[in-house]
This record gives C-alpha cells, sequence and structure tokens, in this order.
C-alpha cells in the first residue's frame, strides 16, 4: 500500500516552518497532496504561480538514514540549462541540498556531482534529458530510490508543443528502467493536443491525472501596439519607458542585433536599463540580474531565455519588440509580468516587417535531411578546420556567403541534441561521436515540424489581427478554455467600451 505521507504532516504549518509561506496558492498544496500519495499527475499552472514549490516541498520529506544520508531524491529533468542554476540557488536558501548536473559543469565537477548523488548527499536533484544517455549517470542513481520524477516543461514531451526535444519522448522509458517513481509533469503552455499527448506517453488517465491551475490572469491587460517604421517602433517604445520609469519591465526581443540597435536608441535618449542575452559574460548577466530582481534598476532589455525560473512578483510591464514563434511563448513570456496579482500590462509592438524575421527563423530552424548529414559529414572528417575555425568554416562550405543563413548553427544543435555530436574543448566546441540515424530523422521530422510551426506562426497572427474579441478570451480558447468572461481592459475591450 502507498504510503501516505501527506496525512502525516500538517503541510500548512510545513509550509511556514520550511518556506516561510503563510499559505499556498492553488493548485500547489492540491498537486502536492497528491505526490505525497504516490500517484502521477499533470499540473498545469500559470506562469507565476510557484510550480517549483510542488517539488521543492516534497524534497524536504525525502527519507535519510540515521547518520544524515538521503535514501531518496527528487529528480527534475529541465531542458533549461540557464534555470537550473538558480532553481539550486532557490532550493539551498530553503536549506535544501540540491545540486544540478549539465553540459555546463566540469568533467571533474559532474563525477564529484554524481559521487555525491551516490553517497546520499542531496534531497533534491537536477538534470537534463540528456544525461541519461550517459551510463555513469545511472550508475550514481542506482542505490537511490526515486520519491518523485518530476518532468519540467512537460510539453517538450509532445511534437506538438512549441519546444518539443525527442529526449523528452524517452523519459516515459527512463521513468521505468528507474522503477516507475510517481511522475509529475508541469507546464504552463499546453494545447487540447498536447495534454493530451503528454498523459498517452506518461499512462495518465486524463480525467483523473491533470490538475488544471487554471489560466486566468485577469490582472494583465494585453495590448497591440501597431507601429510601420523602426522609427515609429523606437518613439513608441520610448514613450512607454518613459511613462513608467518608476516601475519594473521586461523588454523583449528575438534579435540581438535588433536589441543592441534599440539600446543604442535609448542611451541616446538618456533611458536607464539594462541588457541580459546569451552572449554576454555569466558574470556580466548575473550582476544585470541581480540589479533587476533587487529593483536597483527598473528596466531589462532581453532575449526570451530572460525570465526563466526568475522570482520577481512585481514586474509592472513587459513589452515585446519582435513577434515572438508562437502564443505559447508569447502568453509565457508576458506571464511574468503581474505575478503579485496587481494590475499589470503587456504591450505588442507589431509591425508586417516582424513576420519576415519570424519566417526566416523557421526556414533556418529546420534544415533538410541532406543539409544535417552534410553538416554532420564535414565535422567528421575535417575535425582540424572545424575545430579550429568553427561555424566560419562550416558555413563557407555549406551556405558560401549568406552569412545571415543560420542553418548550419540549427543542424549543429540538432546534431547535439541527438547525442550525435559531443562537446569538447575548441573554439568550435564540438566533436562528432556517431552519425545521424534513419531513426533520428524518423523522431524528428524536421518538415513536419516546420509545418506545426507555421501553423503556430499563423495562430499567433491571427491573434494579432482580432480586433473584435478579448485579448484574453482568445488566448484561453487557443489553450481550450472557452465561454471565459472578457478582461474589460486590453485593447480590444477598451476600444469596444468606448465605441459603446
Amino acid at each position: 500500500m502507498a504510503e501516505n505521507t501527506s496525512q502525516k504532516i500538517d503541510l500548512d504549518q510545513h509550509l511556514r516552518v520550511h518556506f516561510g509561506f503563510e499559505s499556498f496558492r492553488f493548485p500547489q498544496k492540491e498537486i502536492i497532496t497528491r505526490v505525497l500519495e504516490n500517484q502521477s499527475l499533470l499540473g498545469l499552472m500559470p506562469t507565476g504561480a510557484g510550480k517549483s514549490l510542488t517539488y521543492l516541498l516534497p524534497s524536504t520529506l525525502c527519507k535519510k538514514t540515521a547518520d544524515g544520508k538521503f535514501i531518496e531524491i527528487v529528480l527534475v529533468i529541465s531542458p533549461l540549462i540557464a534555470l537550473m542554476q538558480d532553481q539550486t540557488q532557490k532550493a539551498l536558501s530553503f536549506q535544501i541540498k540540491a545540486t544540478f548536473i549539465n553540459s555546463s559543469l566540469s568533467g571533474q565537477e559532474k563525477q564529484s556531482r554524481m559521487e555525491g548523488i551516490a553517497a546520499g548527499q542531496y534531497q533534491l536533484v537536477f538534470c537534463t534529458p540528456e544525461r541519461f544517455r550517459k551510463e555513469e549517470f545511472w550508475k550514481c542513481l542506482a542505490s537511490i530510490k526515486l520519491k518523485l520524477f518530476v518532468v519540467d516543461e512537460a510539453h517538450c514531451v509532445s511534437l506538438w508543443g512549441h519546444d518539443f526535444r525527442p529526449d523528452y519522448s524517452k523519459l516515459q522509458g527512463f521513468r521505468e528502467r528507474l522503477g516507475n517513481p510517481p511522475m509529475l509533469g508541469l507546464t504552463a503552455t499546453a494545447t487540447e493536443d498536447v495534454r493530451q499527448d503528454i498523459t498517452q506517453q506518461f499512462k495518465l488517465c486524463e480525467e483523473k491525472e491533470i490538475i488544471f491551475g487554471g489560466l486566468a490572469r485577469p490582472e494583465l491587460s494585453l495590448n497591440i501596439v501597431e507601429t510601420y517604421s523602426d522609427t515609429e517602433k523606437n518613439e513608441a517604445l520610448l514613450k512607454l519607458m518613459s511613462d513608467n520609469q518608476q516601475t519594473s519591465g521586461i523588454v523583449y526581443f528575438t534579435l540581438v542585433q535588433t536589441l543592441e540597435k534599440a539600446a543604442n536608441f535609448l542611451n541616446s535618449k538618456k533611458i536607464s536599463f539594462l541588457k541580459y542575452y546569451g552572449d554576454l559574460p555569466a558574470d556580466f548577466k548575473r550582476k544585470n540580474q541581480n540589479q533587476f530582481l533587487t529593483g536597483k534598476m527598473k528596466w531589462i532589455l532581453a532575449t526570451p531565455a530572460f525570465g526563466l525560473g526568475i522570482d520577481k512578483a512585481d514586474v509592472r510591464n513587459v513589452i515585446h519588440y519582435e513577434i515572438p514563434s508562437s502564443l505559447e511563448a508569447y502568453f509565457q513570456e508576458v506571464g511574468r509580468a503581474g505575478r503579485d496579482g496587481q494590475k499589470a500590462c503587456g504591450y505588442f509592438l507589431y509591425s508586417e516587417d516582424d513576420l519576415m524575421i519570424q519566417m526566416d527563423f523557421l526556414n533556418w530552424a529546420y534544415p533538410e535531411r541532406e543539409f544535417i548529414e552534410k553538416v554532420y559529414d564535414l565535422i567528421e572528417t575535417q575535425p582540424s578546420k572545424v575545430a579550429s575555425q568553427g561555424f566560419d568554416f562550416l558555413r563557407e562550405q555549406m551556405v558560401f556567403k549568406n552569412r545571415k543563413d543560420f542553418r548550419v548553427n540549427a543542424a549543429v544543435s540538432i546534431l547535439h541534441r541527438w547525442g550525435c555530436l559531443e562537446e569538447e574543448e575548441t573554439p568550435f566546441g564540438f566533436r562528432a561521436v556517431a552519425a545521424p540515424t534513419p531513426e533520428h530523422f524518423k523522431t524528428e521530422d524536421q518538415s513536419l515540424l516546420k509545418k506545426e510551426h507555421q501553423k503556430k506562426l499563423l495562430s499567433l497572427l491571427r491573434w494579432i489581427q482580432n480586433t473584435n474579441e478579448c485579448r484574453l478570451v482568445q488566448i484561453y480558447a487557443y489553450f481550450g478554455f472557452h465561454h471565459q468572461k472578457p478582461c474589460g481592459h486590453c485593447d480590444v475591450c477598451k476600444e469596444s467600451t468606448a465605441r459603446a
């Protein structure tokens, strides 16, 4: 019989003692109660609803020996290397013995942490799904029981999700090899098709084993601001930031070069802000993130990865300078505003020209099979040139002098994701280890993924152009939640009220 841990402790008191919170947010307690009863389920929670608590609290109840060694762990699988360190630090701040293992660590550090897991030093461990390719990782888990198998960003399981990752589709098999521990899937962005796919893959009952935390964000005012030139867009950005200098805000960009151009414009207008994107030095990013979180600087210009897991409740404004890839991505990003439940605004600076940027991304992101195979062949047969000259050499061989064509980067990313490339200490950063197989191309059909992404972009475009229905109501319907009430304060609702 399953051990019913939730009946042995007062969860509300445990929350106050261990985390300092006075009460749970819905549906945190409902999810935690069920996972402590060894039930598996999918939790759908809106951005900012505190989903990390649903695995942090169970990790504080992991069994240990009399000398303090943990014989149970909570294992969290996440696709986001950038997020793991932040989540680990958050857990450590609650006195939880936590660590992460991913490709950002040296070989020696990975080995040390895996030895620590095997020795019972940790109760909470974060990893990417690709970590299960390594036999040494399986060995470190061999003597430890899994209290909970957490699949964060669970929509990555589905080919129809907005961020499909093939290694996620193998997680149920990994879970079974680990003795079929209770599974908690977590996501904020899953359409009806994606929810059905997740429940099927993890053998869940859709009616009984999904907890809906809802999508409702009534405090969010979503507004499309149509612009017809870069000058108009910059002026609109300047006005929004100038009018809201005393409140906190994030401006999202798709392209780093666009971010830098906007930054130069804002600097010329004496507007204060921070920057955050992948190519910046790690210490610079960490410093900027901390200044933003502590409120020392109110505004930050960033690419979409910024904000994932960032615990800042009082962001009042999120501005999209460029069009995101899908409604799922947009709602996740704009949802970082108003996590404290107070009024917040999302502004979408839309220009028809932006659509071409995303169309180019689609063409780059899903290269043909022959292209991927040729890139692998070059890496395998000319390792010294590739190691020293890297992407410039590959691009010269594959696409001649079109430096705006990023299919080579996409192909390398795909090959790395498939395990065909391993990281190494060279200017290029990868070496060939195994050629892609027909199974790889069957599992992750690039042409099919491209078509699905095109559909998502079309849905986003229809949302932008629909000025007859409340912005939030449209988004709720997209995720399968129909018959919702208009928000009353988006651009469409305000225009409707003005006409009346």
